[in-house]
């Protein structure tokens, strides 16, 4: 994908929406790290045209990747711990109570850790990303996070040789997240990495994006983001991240573990049973693309899977 370019930021410099878009050097950046979200939508939704952002001569977007628009991240979400319905997930979201909040670093680590959000956002500096993030069932974003990398947090915690997973919890309050008193799913919410997935460094927790805090609805105050892998796989409002020796359960995979595997990596020669990956639909774009494979990330991160097959290992 050519040189990486990482702009970091302190939270002073945090700018809006315009000028963030409008900014030469974030441009620079958007070509360069790229990814979209989501899980179980309907993918012949109607949505308005993204604005184009202003572009120097000298810049491209790769594979004609633009970003979506703030108004559609923020607006059309999967998040079942408030609602299924994708749209109503903001308001439904918008009392939620991110402060305090703590989160637990701990089991095959030989120094465990709870660090509240503060602590979090002052002691890990965050830079700019762009990623691809897409749906299982068809759909793609382009977003801009702003984060720091997963393995900044797990080096502090020095896990044990023992430790081959991860497992990341998320908050479990019906009181404040509705959709919590269903007794369909086995909550709390939770997700899981190999360590290795966990410390590439396109692995990131993210606090924000377009340049502002993370909105309730987009899992704040801290949700991880892994660009190579369906978005279910990254989890929101984390309240617990342990290192364990075995494969960890997780949620999607609980419910249904013919149709979502543990890996969960974009790969467009895995059908889901219930519709083909081999497209996809970014929000914002009429017609179809074709899905790539990794997400556009194999280059980054194709390693980790040597040897795999990654048609069992879905």
């Amino acid at each position: 994908m050519g040189e990486k370019i990482k702009t970091m930021i302190a939270s002073s410099e945090i700018t809006s929406e315009t000028n963030y878009l409008s900014r030469r050097d974030f441009i620079k950046a958007a070509g360069l790290f790229l990814g979209g979200a989501g899980l179980l939508a309907a993918c012949d939704t109607t949505f308005p045209p993204v604005s184009e952002p202003s572009l120097s001569p000298t810049t491209t977007l790769p594979s004609q990747d633009r970003l979506t628009t703030y108004e559609d991240i923020t607006n059309f979400n999967n998040y079942y711990e408030f609602t299924p319905d994708k749209t109503r997930v903001a308001s439904l979201a918008k009392d939620f109570r991110v402060s305090p909040w703590n989160i637990e670093i701990g089991g095959l680590v030989h120094k465990q850790k709870t660090l509240g959000i503060e602590d979090v956002l002052s002691k890990f500096p965050r830079e700019e990303r762009v990623y691809r993030l897409r749906c299982v069932e068809g759909w793609s974003m382009v977003i801009p996070w702003m984060g720091f990398e997963l393995n900044q947090i797990l080096k502090e915690v020095e896990p044990m040789l023992s430790a081959k997973y991860i497992k990341f919890t998320t908050l479990n309050d019906p009181e404040q997240m509705p959709g919590l008193n269903s007794g369909f799913y086995p909550w709390p919410y939770s997700e899981g990495l190999r360590l290795d997935e966990a410390m590439h460094n396109l692995t990131i927790l993210a606090t924000g994006l377009y340049g502002k805090e993370l909105p309730n609805q987009n899992g704040a105050p801290l949700r991880l983001v892994v660009p190579w892998k369906y978005g279910f796989k990254s989890a929101k409002a984390i309240v617990k991240i342990e290192l364990v020796a075995e494969q960890p359960p997780t949620f999607w995979n609980t419910i249904a573990p013919n149709e979502y595997g543990f890996y969960s990596n974009v790969n467009p020669n895995v059908p889901h049973p219930r519709w083909p990956q081999m497209t996809e639909r970014r929000i914002g774009e009429t017609g179809r693309r074709p899905t790539l494979f990794l997400n556009g990330y194999a280059e980054e991160v194709g390693h980790l899977y040597d040897g795999m097959n990654l048609v069992e290992n879905y």
